[in-house]
């Protein structure tokens, strides 16, 4: 594996001669590990690289183009990336939450990506910037009657009406350490907020989580982490033979706070009750995707969000006779032509599936672990170039104090020289 060069050679001609708006475009397509190196070009490029409204527009670009998207490996204790445009090296990503075990990745959001060591030690990543946020730790309750904890699920988004990003921990308990099927695990859920640094619990948990069985999700690697769409997370929760009677998607509203549940398509709601199923997301859509026997898998997406008749079918995937089954599948981008898609089949490969002649092709990269989870991450400046997110709020902070004070000085000093001695102006 390679690591990313320490430094770019730029060439650029004075850029005082270059007005900034110019400036401004050029900068604007260029990937954020570019940018992050380009601010040492001079004070004006410093400062408008920095800017919180240049950053929100470079964000807002590569979202839309789709443009410097990067594909993110997690090995068996690694994480790699590798360009998607560029697929000829694969780096290693170094990042702080690195210790003698793995790192859990746990979701992507506008170039950042949730990084788990334990429940207590988790972070927000931007793996182009490389710079991190550590959640401050929060503790986990035992509620009475709990032997011990079964499983955690948890999730990374972005909350569009507060303008916050947040991470769902939900911890999932059992009663009795022999009970593998109860249906009555308690959970505790807490969200922290990026904003305020800070951990919240929500009390008024739906009824619905305590059918996630943690037994169930361990059989795919990414089932315990919630699936952003429509500014809400969602988890999959199917119809089990004599155990849940239907089938629903678990959502929680990151602006409300709140859950409630997400219906399937009729067609699969009243079908065959051993289908494998999953979700994800595609186009910016909630999709399901329908497992048959591991012979075939239909995708269907959720073309208005949240209303269960938009649900359509967008394409079947047949299992290639060279593939001994299709164990797991998950689309994560349509080309730019919109003529093939990107799938992750099986934890051991990515391939291109031809939207119309329904072919396959593999998407070979070099020096590619064996078997990986992949993660899309866009390129972008969240988080900033300069560190914590807080210390950068409070460093700006504390100038806007300093700037207020000094100009309530300068002003009493001047009203002074009008007052007669004895009398004092306090501001």
């Amino acid at each position: 594996m390679k690591t990313l060069p320490s430094s770019l050679d730029l060439t650029f001609p004075d850029m005082a001669t270059i007005p900034m708006d110019i400036v401004n475009d050029i900068f604007l397509r260029l990937p954020a590990k570019t940018l992050v190196r380009c601010r040492a070009l001079s004070k004006p490029c410093y400062d408008l690289i920095d800017d919180p409204d240049f950053i929100s527009s470079h964000l807002h670009r590569v979202l839309q183009t789709g443009d410097h998207l990067m594909i993110l490996l997690r090995g068996a204790l690694r994480i790699y990336s590798v360009d998607l445009d560029s697929l000829d090296s694969v780096y290693d990503v170094e990042h702080p939450m690195k210790r003698g075990g793995p790192t859990e990745v746990f979701g992507s959001c506008n170039g950042l990506i949730g990084l788990s060591n334990s429940p207590t030690d988790l972070a927000v990543f931007n793996p182009s910037t490389r710079q991190i946020h550590r959640l401050p730790p929060s503790s986990i309750d035992l509620p009475d009657g709990s032997s011990n904890r079964g499983y955690v699920f948890y999730g990374l988004g972005y909350d569009s009406v507060s303008d916050d990003y947040k991470v769902v921990r939900m911890v999932q308990f059992k009663r009795d350490s022999e009970d593998e099927l109860g249906c009555t695990f308690p959970y505790e859920v807490k969200v922290f907020s990026l904003k305020k640094n800070s951990w919240k619990r929500i009390e008024s948990a739906s009824s619905s989580i305590q059918l996630l069985f943690y037994f169930y999700y361990h059989l795919l690697y990414r089932r315990g982490y919630g699936v952003l769409a429509g500014n809400s997370l969602h988890w999959v929760l199917p119809r089990r033979p004599g155990l849940i009677a239907f089938n629903l998607i678990v959502r929680f509203d990151l602006a409300l706070e709140e859950f409630s549940i997400v219906r399937f398509p009729e067609a699969v709601a009243n079908g065959n009750v051993d289908i494998q199923m999953d979700i994800g997301v595609l186009d910016g859509c909630l999709c399901l995707m329908c497992n048959y026997d591991q012979e075939y898998v239909d995708v269907w997406m959720m073309k208005e969000y949240n209303v269960r008749s938009s649900w359509t079918k967008a394409f079947t995937v047949q299992k290639p006779k060279s593939m001994k089954s299709i164990a797991y599948m998950r689309p994560l981008i349509y080309s730019k032509d919109r003529d093939k898609v990107l799938l992750e089949i099986n934890n051991t490969k990515l391939v291109w599936f031809d939207l119309e002649s329904k072919k396959m092709s593999t998407l070979r990269i070099k020096d590619c672990p064996s078997s990986y989870s992949a993660e899309l991450v866009v390129s972008s400046l969240v988080l900033g170039c300069r560190g914590d997110l807080n210390n950068i709020k409070l460093r700006e902070e504390q100038r806007a104090k300093e700037a207020e004070e000094s100009k309530m000085m300068q002003n009493s000093r001047k009203r002074d020289d009008f007052l007669s001695k004895g009398f004092k102006l306090v501001l």
